[in-house]
């Protein structure tokens, strides 16, 4: 081997360290997503042999009502979550870049909620907003409008501090001789947010709006322990009609044809989110520095 092909091959990890992640998610992830599909072709309430019914399950999928409407809820409460939480993240991560005065303590409790399980906080806050008993005065789960806005502001209250991390850590990378050159050029805070910190942070949103909105496609206990899907079916997202048609109607098949779809629908996603910005062809935003 010549001494080229030696340093070209010097830093590159040997495959073989990838071998125990490459099985945990096979075995974790793939293998469960394959056996759901295989069951999405079938009949089958949980007891006895699965019967195979070919693609009635899919059929019945593409013409039933409740998708149409748990789809448009869940780009809907896709979009707003993404919008309330790269929002607050992405003003969070960039104060807690810097140097102000507690910083350190003060970012360190924002954390705390992502510590917190789901189940946790939703049910926290169904007592809060309990009509009865809580700090919200009306109904709040109770209407359209007030179940949608609970879960976007229950899903972001946890989430917003992990990407407020992403956030943070993408700031601190943004060389500070940008901001010194602009302030000598007359550059406010406002003009170097706008114009420097924004630019740099370019690569950090594609990756933080892709998890946050994967993320918002799975939202299931909050659904489940909040709103049930209510009033009505008005928040009844698709991973809450997966479980309807799974424990509720004992449907395995369908509810499998489900899973496989939102599966597909999330990786589609993501893909478009990677190619509509370009993250796959980015280079480093300190090229040339």
């Amino acid at each position: 081997m010549s001494a080229t092909a030696r340093n070209r091959g010097a830093g590159r990890p040997h495959t073989a360290w990838a071998l125990p992640g490459v099985l945990f998610f096979g075995f974790f992830a793939v293998t469960p997503m394959l056996l759901a599909c295989a069951l999405s072709f079938t009949r089958w309430n949980g007891l006895g042999d699965p019967e195979p019914v070919g693609l009635a399950n899919w059929r019945r999928l593409l013409t039933d009502d409740r998708l149409t409407q748990s789809l448009t809820v869940t780009v809907w409460l896709t979009l707003a979550s993404w919008a309330f939480q790269t929002a607050a993240a992405l003003l969070l991560g960039v104060w807690a870049a810097g140097r102000q005065r507690n910083r350190a303590i003060l970012s360190a409790v924002f954390f705390v909620p992502f510590l917190l399980s789901s189940t946790a906080i939703s049910l926290l806050f169904y007592a809060l907003l309990d009509p009865n008993f809580g700090i919200v005065r009306g109904d709040t789960l109770g209407s359209t409008d007030g179940a949608f806005l609970a879960l976007v502001f229950v899903g972001g209250w946890q989430f917003i501090p992990f990407h407020t991390l992403i956030y943070q850590g993408g700031a601190r990378q943004i060389p500070e001789v940008l901001y010194q050159a602009a302030a000598i050029d007359g550059a406010g805070r406002v003009r170097q947010f706008r114009s420097i910190t924004l630019p740099q942070l370019r690569n950090t949103a594609t990756t933080s709006g892709v998890l946050m909105a994967v993320g918002s496609l799975t939202y299931f206990e909050t659904v489940l322990i909040l709103t049930q899907g209510g009033p009505g079916t008005d928040t009844a997202i698709l991973p809450y009609l997966m479980y309807e048609a799974g424990f509720k109607s004992y449907d395995f098949g369908y509810a499998s044809a489900v899973a496989s779809f939102l599966v597909v629908a999330a990786t589609a996603l993501s893909l478009l989110l990677v190619r509509l910005s370009g993250f796959g062809a980015m280079r480093s935003t300190r090229e040339g520095m």
